[in-house]
């Protein structure tokens, strides 16, 4: 029996030239997204080299994360790439697309990613190299530009949802709290956390979102900020500078000691010249909102989609909320989550893993 998406992958292969590329998979993310790499043989009448198909069936994806602008869409991507070329960026350069199929042919940047480049235990000249090109990086796009046409503002409701996550997933999985119950939990959450995010409303870049060691990529041979490869922004937002750069330091895959991180920091607030104790702030708030998100989307994906292997990240999120937590502006959250959330004891995650085998 033919495979329909075989054959609008050939389809698809054969229009951009790349038929006869040898096409292996890739590991794929948390996200119904797969990726192939492509490689092809200079014949002599052609060009050699690689790529990359996304294969992204945007049409057929289930409904989105957040409301009301997380959509399941190819355009937001192919235009925040062309985007960030055009800012001088090392984003995926398009080759070919069809919206239609969510099929994407993407420049091949290499597979220097991050995180398979600092491993378990980094050279600290490299570890430091690395992260203070991304956040140099991420200076550069504070300035840069924003999109035409503009993308959504991370906006109130939007923080708030995702936070919630933390309510509806996590909550019921690791302290087997009711539905009727998560759901005060999460109006409650709510209640504290408004307040510390409001202020945050007024200052606003292009926040790719997802950036961390597996979505960055080293390409030392190019020059300034295109020495950092991204990945992963098609769900950009308008939102605070310090959202990028909590999702980098507080990276819920891997840690970064704590005394680079704070070099790091000082290096953002100088190099943006951000107010010190605002922009401290900020980054406090966004971790603490980022990690009841994160808390959330890995019980989620075990509980949901059987994608156990997130659950092992859940101490380290933890852990990276209890230290943002220790800011004093974030103190009726605190008080909270202590009320509320159990940590992700060893024994439940086992159990938890197990049940999703």
């Amino acid at each position: 029996m033919t495979d329909p998406r075989a054959a609008e992958i050939v389809a698809f292969l054969e229009t951009a030239g790349w038929a006869s590329a040898r096409r292996t998979s890739l590991a794929g993310d948390a996200s119904p997204r797969r990726y192939h790499c492509l490689r092809r043989d200079s014949d002599g009448g052609g060009e050699g080299g690689g790529a990359v198909l996304m294969d992204a069936p945007f049409t057929r994806a289930t409904a989105p994360l957040a409301p009301p602008y997380i959509t399941p869409e190819p355009e937001p991507f192919l235009a925040l790439s062309r985007h960030l070329v055009a800012c001088g960026f090392s984003a995926p350069r398009v080759l070919a697309a069809d919206p239609e199929a969510g099929l994407i042919l993407l420049e091949d940047l290499g597979d220097d990613l991050f995180a398979a480049l600092l491993g378990d235990g980094p050279p600290e000249a490299l570890e430091a190299e690395l992260y203070t090109a991304a956040v140099d990086a991420l200076v550069a796009l504070a300035r840069a530009p924003l999109p035409e046409p503009s993308v959504p503002p991370y906006d109130l409701n939007t923080y708030l949802f995702e936070a919630e996550l933390s309510t509806t997933w996590y909550l019921p999985a690791f302290a087997g709290t009711r539905p009727d119950a998560a759901k005060a939990a999460g109006a409650a959450l709510a209640q504290v956390l408004t307040p510390c995010l409001e202020p945050l409303q007024a200052e606003r870049c292009l926040a790719l979102r997802d950036v961390h060691a597996e979505n960055l990529l080293w390409l030392p041979e190019r020059g300034g900020v295109a020495r950092v490869g991204l990945l992963d922004f098609q769900d950009a937002l308008l939102g605070h500078p310090a959202y990028d750069l909590t999702s980098l330091l507080r990276d819920a895959r891997r840690d970064v000691p704590l005394a680079l991180l704070d070099t790091l920091l000082e290096r953002y607030i100088a190099r943006s010249g951000a107010e010190p104790g605002p922009f401290r702030t900020a980054f406090a708030v966004l971790g603490v909102q980022r990690q009841l998100k994160i808390l959330g989307i890995f019980a989620r994906l075990c509980l949901r989609d059987g994608k156990r292997a997130y659950l092992e990240h859940l101490p380290r999120v933890w852990a990276h909320l209890q230290r943002d937590l220790e800011h004093p502006a974030l103190a009726d959250v605190a008080g909270w989550v202590a009320d509320t959330l159990p940590a992700p004891a060893p024994e439940r995650i086992a159990t938890l893993a197990a049940e999703a085998a």
